[in-house]
């Protein structure tokens, strides 16, 4: 089997519009994308260490990705069910709950990594 370069890079540019569909439109997405520029310019600003930069790179990643499945989830409820349903609605405030925990997840990580510096 030949690998399909031009199809790789259809599945990244389909990924960046996902993405992109997001960013602006979602609030939580926006505010998550916020904090992590604030953390990034605390690090450079800190100097906190390699294994501390990919603590918080994770966290990231996290974070964002949670966000992104949570509004993707959302829109497809939305789309199976537009008019209001109790488990429609359940389904949600799961995803919203997946979202909850990586954030407090990773603002647990930020506070220890960066509470010794501000001491």
């Amino acid at each position: 089997m030949k690998y399909d370069y031009k199809k790789q890079l259809r599945s990244f540019k389909y990924a960046w519009k996902g993405i992109c569909a997001c960013v602006g439109k979602e609030q939580n997405l926006d505010f998550h994308l916020l904090v992590m520029v604030l953390v990034i310019i605390a690090g450079f600003y800190f100097g906190i260490t390699r294994m501390e930069w990919v603590a918080v790179i994770l966290c990231f990643g996290l974070v964002i990705g949670a966000e992104l499945f949570n509004s993707a989830v959302e829109r497809l409820t939305n789309l199976a069910h537009p008019d209001y349903s109790e488990l429609a609605g359940k389904v949600k405030d799961i995803a919203a709950g997946a979202v909850l925990v990586t954030a407090i997840a990773a603002a647990a990580v930020g506070l220890i990594i960066f509470v010794p510096y501000l001491l």
